[in-house]
């Protein structure tokens, strides 16, 4: 079975911003190293939570591909938390437009990716159901 150009698309966008996660916790790791932390303890956990969070993006990536449902409901919630984190940071002065532009233009294109693969993926799941199991009306069960 061959993967759909939207699939690899939606995959491909999670992919990425995962890859630009991990290049935010190289800089923070930088950072700490230069001694630019007020607090070591809390930048090594903020390191620790951006990696995972790396790595969770990633495996919503991985999951897209193979076609898993959980893959596209998890990369919509992280898409819909990037547009939130985006709306909040408009009221910040002075304002973050290079911020709010690299969370809400990925996460708007990757909203709108997982949602049309998953509309896809539910009517291909309807059709696929059609006509088969005891719970088409038409298929003659006993039960009816």
């Amino acid at each position: 079975m061959r993967t759909s150009r939207l699939t690899i698309a939606a995959a491909g966008l999670l992919a990425l911003e995962a890859v630009a996660l991990l290049v935010i916790a190289l800089t923070e790791v930088f950072g700490l190293s230069a001694g630019g932390a007020y607090s070591p303890p809390s930048a090594l956990g903020l390191i620790g939570l951006t990696v995972v969070g790396a790595v969770g993006l990633g495996a919503l990536a991985v999951a897209v591909l193979r076609g898993h449902s959980f893959g596209r409901s998890g990369g919509l919630v992280v898409q819909i938390l990037a547009i939130a984190t985006a709306l909040s940071a408009l009221g910040v002065q002075p304002f973050p437009a290079g911020f709010v532009l690299s969370l809400a233009i990925p996460g708007a294109i990757g909203a709108v990716l997982l949602i049309l693969l998953i509309k896809r993926e539910g009517e291909a799941a309807r059709r696929g159901s059609d006509g088969e199991g005891p719970e088409d009306p038409g298929s003659g069960d006993a039960r009816d």
